[in-house]
């Protein structure tokens, strides 16, 4: 992890193999996840790779022979890799992933838990599973049928082909395309501009908007409710009301 005003970066750091998440790490992002969103003095979290090579290639298939080998096995790896996942998708804060160069099979999978993508012009996405035999976890492929809808979901699953930045944009699995060297200071621009509104407000929307994706009988309406109406009994909002009547910025603290 690493800290860049009220920024948190949580970092997928194996670059010797081009950020491919080992189970070690697979194992590590559920605790790592949860401090940064309990942590009130961070208002966005970012996901990136380290260097400047890849995002995340995808799982590290080296471990496999160990790993997955055998029906015990992976499907021990498998519940390890949905608790990651989940773990990711319930945080409650905006999250943004920063995608460079790889990102493939599982780290397409990260970057589809994160609310916002922002693409380097390099990047190149892909989920290679057809390729490998492998079957592909359900909450994956309905998290990338959510964002791009059924038939170019199906696109990336039947051709497991990796699809430029551009061919990204254009099928709505990320949300803006920028020169490589400009990608951490886009990340970090969008987050401050991001870190300036108010957090209850932020945390309330990304709940309800989870919830509307859900069928109608098994959405959470009492903690829609509840998160609408802590926005209004909030000291951020009658600082935000103040605010707007003194022609300044509002200072909100998430309170």
């Amino acid at each position: 992890m690493s800290r860049e005003a009220s920024l948190a970066w949580l970092v997928f750091d194996h670059p010797e193999r081009r950020n491919a998440v080992s189970l070690e790490m697979w194992q590590a992002i559920p605790a790592l996840a949860a401090t940064l969103d309990a942590d009130p003095s961070v208002r966005v979290i970012g996901l990136r790779g380290a260097g400047d090579v890849a995002f995340i290639s995808g799982a590290d298939i080296s471990e496999f022979s160990s790993t997955r080998t055998g029906a015990n096995a992976a499907q021990a790896y498998e519940d390890t890799n949905a608790i990651a996942f989940a773990a990711l998708a319930r945080i409650g804060k905006p999250v943004v992933a920063a995608i460079h160069g790889f990102c493939v099979g599982g780290g397409m999978a990260v970057a589809l838990t994160a609310d916002l993508r922002i693409a380097a012009d390099d990047a190149q996405l892909a989920i290679p599973a057809a390729r490998l035999g492998l079957g592909y976890h359900a909450s994956g492929i309905e998290a990338l049928v959510r964002l791009v809808g059924p038939s170019v979901a199906k696109e990336v699953m039947f051709s497991a082909r990796r699809f430029t930045a551009g061919e990204a944009l254009a099928r709505g699995l990320v949300n803006e395309v920028v020169p490589k060297a400009q990608l951490d200071t886009r990340v970090l621009e969008l987050a401050a501009q991001i870190a300036e509104n108010a957090p209850l407000t932020l945390h309330s929307v990304k709940l309800v908007i989870r919830e509307l994706a859900k069928d109608a009988a098994t959405r959470d309406h009492a903690g829609m409710r509840d998160s609408i109406h802590d926005c209004f009994e909030s000291a951020d909002y009658r600082e935000g009301v103040q605010a707007f009547l003194d022609k300044r910025k509002p200072r909100f603290q998430g309170k």
